[in-house]
């Protein structure tokens, strides 16, 4: 594991994301899943028939990327697309059963990860952590996004 300087909180942050997401790719994976792909499944399990161009926007991700982990998870039995019945240009992408019996063991996968994240937390540390991560991600989603070939000016207060 890479250490990050002391008092790097972002450093900490960046470590620790990537350790569950590694974490929860080693769980999935032993149900036949890749990462990135419970994520379309709990979007289609939330909200079923979904086009990709939705699911993308949904899930913020280009719609190359959706469109091949579609093809992925129908070759495997998970999904399938069905041509839309208004317009035949377009597509809907649904759960298969086998999707469905599949999301309980992604959402068994998740809650494995997160106990094993959280063992040494009691109650009142899972909230403010929770918190604190909510108010990072409400600071990040704030920002301005960088516009190709433009420079970030940081504020400074």
């Amino acid at each position: 594991m890479a250490t990050t300087s002391k008092g790097s909180i972002i450093g900490q942050l960046q470590s620790a994301a990537r350790l569950s997401r590694t974490a929860l790719a080693e769980e999935l994976l032993a149900h036949g899943l890749y990462a990135g792909q419970d994520k379309i499944m709990l979007a289609l399990h939330r909200e079923n028939g979904l086009t990709p161009t939705e699911l993308a926007g949904r899930l913020g991700v280009r719609p190359p990327t959706i469109t091949k982990t579609i093809n992925r998870l129908a070759a495997q039995g998970f999904l399938e697309k069905k041509a839309s019945e208004t317009d035949a240009r377009r597509a809907h992408v649904y759960l298969t059963e086998n999707g469905t019996d599949a999301i309980r063991a992604i959402e068994k996968s998740l809650r494995k990860t997160e106990k094993q994240a959280l063992k040494s937390f009691d109650k009142d540390d899972q909230k403010t952590l929770s918190q604190l991560l909510e108010r990072i991600q409400t600071n990040l989603s704030n920002r301005k996004p960088l516009m190709p070939g433009s420079r970030q000016v940081e504020e400074r207060t």
